[in-house]
Parts: C-alpha cells; sequence; structure tokens
C-alpha cells in the first residue's frame, strides 16, 4: 500500500474509534439517566454514628396501597423538570380559582374585615341552619405567599355548605411574627359580632395549620372565647428546635425527591420572639379545654412529625384531637383537586366541621 493510502487509513482507525468511544461514553450516560430496574439496589443500607446520626440509604417503591392517580403524583415531574406538567398551584390562586370552582361550584367575593384583607366563599344555596355559621381559613404558603386561599376555601366551603372567609394576613419577610396572628385576630374579633364562638370554625394547611393554633392560643390570652373546632392540616407548634424533626431531614415539599436544604424560614418567621413564646411554640401553651380538633398529615409530608408532636400535646391535654394519615404521599397533597385521596380529604375536614358545628353538610363526602 503507498503510503499516502496508509495515512488515510491510519486516520480512518482513528476516527471510527473515536465515533465508538463517544457512542458508547453517549450510551452509557444515557443508561445512567434512564437508571433501569437492574442498577437499581435491591436493598438498602444503614450505619449510626457515635452521635447517632444516621447515615442511610434506601429503595422506596411506590406503595400499591396508594391509588393508581397518587401512584402517578409520586412519580410525576417536578418544577423544573423537563415535561412538567404538573398543576404546580402552590404559588398560582388565580388558576386554583378557575380550576376548583369548576369542580367546586360557590360564590366567590373579595373584600375587608376589621380592615384585613379577605377573600368569602358562599354556597350557592346555604341551608337555613348554616347561616348562623362561619369558617375561618388561614392559608398555607410558608407565611411569604398565598398558597391556598382559594384552594382550601373553595372544597370545604362547597362540602359543608358554609360560608368560608380566607384571611390574607400580612406576610413576610416584611412582616414576621406576630403580624399574621394579629390579624387573624382582628377577623376573628370582628367575625364574633355576627356568629357564636361555637358556630365558628378555624382551619387552614401548613403555615394556615400553624397559624391556626398560634391564633387559638393568642385568643386565650386575650381572654376571647375560642372558636368551636380547629383544623390542623399538615402544620408545627414547636420553633424552639429549629424544625428538626425526623421527617424534616427526610423529605422535601414533594417527598422523597429533591435535595434537603436547611431550613431558615423558621427563624426568619419567629425574627426576634423567644422560641419558646407559647404563642409562637404551642407546645408550651396551656392547651387544656382547646375546641375538638381535626389533624391531616401523609407518610411523605416533610411536616408529619411536627404535626404529630402537636396532636400529642393536644392529647396530653386532654383536647379531642383525632389524626389523619395518607399513605405516600406529600407535603398537603390535597392541593391537588384530582387526587382521589384529596377528595377524601376534604370529606373528612367539611365531615369534621359538619358533626362539631351541627351543620347540615349534605354535600360532604366523607364520615368520621
Amino acid at each position: 500500500m503507498k503510503k499516502g493510502n496508509l495515512l488515510w487509513a491510519a486516520m480512518a482507525i482513528v476516527l471510527l474509534s473515536a465515533c465508538i468511544l463517544f457512542a458508547d461514553k453517549g450510551h452509557a450516560q444515557q443508561t445512567q439517566n434512564v437508571c433501569p430496574a437492574q442498577c437499581i439496589p435491591e436493598t438498602g443500607t444503614g450505619s449510626i454514628d457515635a452521635n447517632g446520626t444516621a447515615h442511610i440509604s434506601r429503595v422506596v417503591p411506590v406503595p400499591l396501597t396508594a391509588s393508581p392517580e397518587a401512584r402517578k403524583f409520586i412519580g410525576r415531574p417536578l418544577p423544573g423538570d423537563p415535561g412538567n406538567s404538573g398543576l404546580n398551584l402552590w404559588q398560582d390562586q388565580d388558576r386554583a380559582k378557575k380550576i376548583f370552582s369548576e369542580l367546586y361550584p360557590v360564590h366567590m367575593d373579595e373584600g375587608k374585615i376589621a380592615g384585613i384583607p379577605v377573600r368569602i366563599v358562599t354556597p350557592m344555596d346555604m341551608p337555613k341552619q348554616n347561616r348562623t355559621k362561619v369558617l375561618i381559613n388561614v392559608h398555607g404558603g410558608g407565611f411569604v405567599g398565598d398558597g391556598g386561599s382559594w384552594t382550601e376555601s373553595i372544597p370545604v366551603g362547597y362540602l359543608t355548605q358554609t360560608k368560608v372567609v380566607a384571611v390574607l394576613y400580612r406576610l413576610m419577610p416584611e412582616y414576621p411574627f406576630p403580624a399574621a396572628v394579629d390579624d387573624t385576630v382582628a377577623v376573628y374579633k370582628e367575625l364574633l359580632k355576627t356568629y357564636k364562638p361555637e358556630n365558628i370554625g378555624l382551619y387552614g394547611t401548613s403555615a394556615g395549620a400553624t397559624l391556626t393554633v398560634e391564633v387559638c392560643v393568642k385568643l386565650r390570652q386575650l381572654r376571647l372565647p375560642l372558636p368551636g373546632a380547629l383544623g390542623i392540616f399538615s402544620g408545627l407548634g414547636d420553633f424552639s428546635t429549629g424544625m428538626q424533626g425526623d421527617t424534616m431531614s427526610f423529605f422535601t415539599l414533594d417527598g422523597l425527591a429533591g435535595r434537603i436544604k436547611p431550613s431558615r424560614g423558621n427563624n426568619l418567621y419567629r425574627d426576634k420572639a423567644n422560641p419558646k413564646d407559647p404563642v409562637l411554640s404551642p407546645v408550651y401553651a396551656d392547651l387544656r379545654g382547646f375546641p375538638p380538633s381535626l389533624f391531616i398529615s401523609s407518610t411523605r409530608d416533610m411536616l408529619l412529625s411536627g404535626t404529630a408532636i402537636l396532636q400529642r400535646a393536644f392529647l396530653r391535654a386532654g383536647v379531642d384531637a383525632q389524626l389523619i394519615v395518607f399513605e405516600g404521599l406529600s407535603h398537603a397533597f390535597w392541593y391537588d383537586p384530582y387526587l382521589p385521596e384529596s377528595k377524601e380529604a376534604y370529606g373528612y375536614m367539611a365531615s369534621f366541621f359538619e358533626k362539631q358545628l351541627h351543620l347540615d353538610g349534605r354535600k360532604s363526602l366523607g364520615k368520621i
């Protein structure tokens, strides 16, 4: 073979080898991204160091006890993931208003009570028995945004056939504790002029669940009559521990997905307050004589520990406090109205208030 031909042949071999090498790397990268079943370890590992800190890896399959819709929800793409088409209603209450009102038709209005902005949900045809009753919602959103004023009030208002007032309390970082407590107390005091305390229910999700109990403690300090029932849907009651409950170390807002990051939100909220202030951290308050209360959480909820600890504090105080825990789902999963478990949760919320406030809850979906 001539010298020139040998040179071209050598170059061709080099190029072919490079193509094969890059193809193998691309296939390996694709395999790594897809991670077929055989690359997932069959068992988890764990060890405990001298300080008692656990270093663990776990293989956690999707629970077959969850509904098919919930199993898809658990494996859904998250915000920022390619192909994400989730509802993401947490920070989009305008969209939530449209979706929820189509599923649960109600009258919706906005206004002010005691100078505080509110959103008001009223049933299309309120039973006479319910016209002397009202529910107050304090929404979720980490004290920094409106994560649920429509999301939390529309289905409960529809199912209980009762008026719901959602308090748009002041938010962090401009307004840390106790601004949200003070705003909710102001609305409650104004509603006391029209409604008997035993005919008022107070409830919320996440930050709103925490706020629900904080407000009740503050009402007692002010020697005001307490509401007839509390709904505490995934919250916490102790800011002195830095939110270091077990589930805060396991889960994110989206359950097992994502990276656990140290939380400073609790410090921002409490600001300069004593972390054991009984209003800020109700586990240190005298809870005796508190209204019947319903707690709801889920097994992949980062606030499951906080919810369970707070419920136990209620039980130690002799309060009628029931805890319902859903399987496999993440924090405030009921913000997705299409899940069967969400509909079940709304039903429990509605039937609880129906029972405690003696409502005509003809549309209630659940009995507890």
